[in-house]
């Protein structure tokens, strides 16, 4: 790629900077802990509304995988839960009635207050409803993970966006708050996954799994991405430029091995598909705050009405990392 590239695309970088600054105006403090943090503290950054059902699962599973601070925008919820949030002394919080649209999916609001509070940490950036295996997860804490990487002078982890769905109606088996997603949602797709380059930015655009499967099914190009790089050493220079799929400066994305080789990855269980689902995605396309005027979420609701069941006769029930690593999901690369 040319100099002229090159230069376009550090414009860019500050032009998200500058926009991400401006989308903060929109943002008014609940409760400002970050003074709590500390020089090596491991941070997750999160957009949420409307998710006061799966936060205390949520914060539990971070907290006993090693995260130390949680500092999260809730986008005008009304179910209670950011009085919940409010209430925990690990997490620093921040509220807006701004369009999630138009601060680029939430990307704005969080790329200014990593860039405020995240510099120098390691920055993890989930949903509610996604949790984060890596190799030896289930037996070393996620700074294991970030002393390694920083050994090995690697700045970003990526995890592949696993959808997680129950065997049978997705309404069938009621979610209680605090429960474990997964023991509902234990099932996925181990196959049927695309893979792409692109080559401005150089990350891997996968596509696939049971959204593909059931509600792209005509045009699989149209499914969700499921590439993510969602853990980084932060710096104040970086930026999200959509989601988590992919950064700048882009040399955060070459999170693969191009020769032959594999680099160490994880992967993102995502607990999407529960009872609550079928009533959230009617209000999200209510609210017409997602990608295309919300037309993944017309999908979900056009399919789940027909069909309310993700199951098939190829779905792999989950058990642990190891298995995702056979399957070739994940990598350990060369950590042992």
């Amino acid at each position: 790629m040319g100099v002229w590239q090159s230069y376009r695309l550090r414009l860019q970088r500050k032009r998200w900077h500058l926009r991400a600054r401006r989308k903060s105006r929109q943002l008014r403090v609940v409760r400002d802990r970050t003074d709590r943090i500390g020089p090596a503290d491991i941070i997750v950054f999160s957009t949420l509304r409307n998710e006061d059902i799966r936060l205390p699962y949520f914060l539990n599973y971070y907290r006993d995988l090693g995260v130390d601070h949680f500092i999260i925008v809730d986008n005008d919820s009304d179910d209670g839960g950011r009085d919940y949030l409010a209430g925990q002394p690990d997490v620093s919080l921040w509220t807006t009635r701004g369009s999630y649209r138009r601060a680029r999916f939430g990307v704005d609001w969080l790329n200014y207050l990593q860039r405020k509070y995240g510099h120098g940490h390691w920055t993890l950036v989930v949903d509610p409803d996604e949790f984060l295996v890596f190799p030896f997860s289930d037996t070393r804490p996620i700074r294991a993970l970030t002393d390694w990487l920083e050994a090995s002078e690697i700045r970003s982890f990526s995890a592949m966006l696993l959808d997680m769905y129950p065997k049978g109606r997705i309404d069938a088996i009621p979610y209680q708050r605090g429960q474990n997603p997964l023991e509902i949602a234990s099932w996925f797709d181990a196959g049927n996954y695309t893979l792409s380059k692109n080559h401005l930015y150089y990350n891997l655009w996968i596509q696939g799994g049971p959204r593909a499967r059931m509600f792209f099914t005509e045009e699989p190009w149209r499914a969700p991405a499921l590439n993510k790089t969602p853990l980084v050493k932060w710096d104040r220079r970086y930026a999200y430029v959509s989601s988590t799929h992919m950064l700048l400066p882009r040399g955060l994305n070459l999170v693969y091995d191009e020769w032959g080789g594999e680099k160490a990855s994880g992967v993102l269980l995502h607990a999407k598909f529960l009872d609550t689902f079928t009533e959230k995605a009617r209000e999200e396309l209510e609210r017409g705050q997602h990608y295309a005027n919300s037309q993944e979420y017309k999908a979900y609701a056009e399919g789940l009405a027909e069909h309310p069941d993700l199951w098939c006769k190829w779905s792999e029930r989950y058990i642990n990392w190891r298995q995702l690593e056979i399957l070739g999901l994940m990598s350990k690369g060369n950590w042992a």
